[in-house]
C-alpha cells in the first residue's frame, strides 16, 4: 500500500499593497497672506527688507511681492502732471523692469510648487518643455498657483492702500465711509482667492488637479524681438544686449494684473 501524501501547505497570503506616500501640500494661503502683511509693515519696504532665510519657495513669494510693491509706487509716480517728461519716462522704464522681475518670480514659484507636488520632473522644471508626471484623470487648472499668489500680492497692496484711505484726516466722512466699503470688498476678494489657492494645492497634492508653468515670452522687453528696438539697433541706436528679459516669464494673463487690477482703489 502506498503511503498517503501529506496535505499541501496552504498558499501564502498575498503581500499587502504598498500604500502610496501622500504628497504634503507645500504651502498654505495663510502663510502667503501673513508674509505679505508682514512685509508691508516693515519700515523701508520695498526698497529694503529683511534678508531671506533661503532661496526657496518663500524667497520667490517675497521677491514677487517686493517687485509688485515697487511697481505700485512707480505707477503712482508715473501719474504726476507737474514734473518733467524725463521723470515720467524714468518711471515707465522702472515699471517695465519691476513687471518683468515680478513675472519671473511668479514663474519660479510655479516651478518650485510643481516639483514639490510631484507634478513635474525636477530636472526639466525650468525648461520651456517641463516633463509632466500628472495622473491621467487629473484636471488642468487654467490659472497657476503662482498667478494666484501674484494676485494675492496685488490685493494685499490694495488692502493696505485702501486701509490708509479710511484713516485720512484731510477728507470728509463720505470719503472715509466709501473707502471702508471698498476695503470690505477687497478683504472678501482676498479671502475668496486664498480659499481657491488652498483648494487648488490640495487637489494637486491629491492627484485630482494640476497646473502648468506658462511661459509668457514677453517680446516687448527683448530687443531681439521688439520691432521698434530692432529698428533702432539697425540704425545704430541701441546695443544688441540691453533690457532683454529671460524668455518665458509670466503666467498667462499676469502681465496686465500689476496695472489693470489697480483700478479698484489703487
Amino acid at each position: 500500500m502506498t503511503a498517503a501524501m501529506p496535505p499541501a501547505a496552504p498558499p501564502a497570503p498575498p503581500a499587502p499593497p504598498v500604500a502610496a506616500v501622500p504628497v504634503v501640500v507645500p504651502l498654505r494661503a495663510a502663510e502667503v497672506l501673513a508674509l505679505h502683511e508682514r512685509l508691508l509693515a516693515t519700515p523701508g519696504w520695498p526698497a529694503s527688507e529683511p534678508a531671506p532665510a533661503d532661496d526657496g519657495l518663500l524667497h520667490w513669494v517675497r521677491t514677487n511681492h517686493r517687485h509688485n510693491g515697487s511697481l505700485w509706487a512707480e505707477e503712482d509716480l508715473a501719474r504726476r502732471t507737474q514734473v518733467a517728461d524725463a521723470e515720467i519716462a524714468a518711471n515707465k522704464r522702472a515699471i517695465d523692469r519691476h513687471n518683468q522681475a515680478r513675472n519671473d518670480a511668479t514663474e519660479r514659484v510655479d516651478e518650485i510648487l510643481l516639483v514639490a507636488l510631484g507634478l513635474v520632473d525636477a530636472a526639466s522644471a525650468c525648461t520651456d518643455a517641463p516633463r509632466a508626471t500628472v495622473p491621467a484623470t487629473a484636471r488642468l487648472n487654467s490659472e497657476t498657483a503662482g498667478s494666484m499668489i501674484d494676485r494675492l500680492s496685488i490685493l494685499a497692496l490694495k488692502v493696505h492702500a485702501m486701509r490708509q484711505q479710511t484713516a485720512r484726516a484731510d477728507v470728509d466722512e463720505a470719503h472715509r465711509e466709501s473707502t471702508r466699503a471698498k476695503l470690505e470688498r477687497l478683504l472678501q476678494q482676498r479671502d475668496d482667492l486664498a480659499g481657491c489657492l488652498d483648494a487648488l494645492l490640495a487637489d494637486a497634492a491629491a492627484g485630482r488637479a494640476y497646473f502648468k508653468v506658462y511661459r509668457q515670452f514677453k517680446m516687448y522687453n527683448d530687443p531681439r524681438f521688439n520691432p521698434a528696438l530692432v529698428a533702432e539697433r539697425a540704425r545704430g541706436g541701441v546695443p544688441a544686449h540691453g533690457p532683454a528679459a529671460r524668455e518665458g516669464s509670466a503666467p498667462a494673463g499676469a502681465d496686465a494684473a500689476g496695472m489693470a487690477e489697480r483700478g479698484d482703489g489703487g
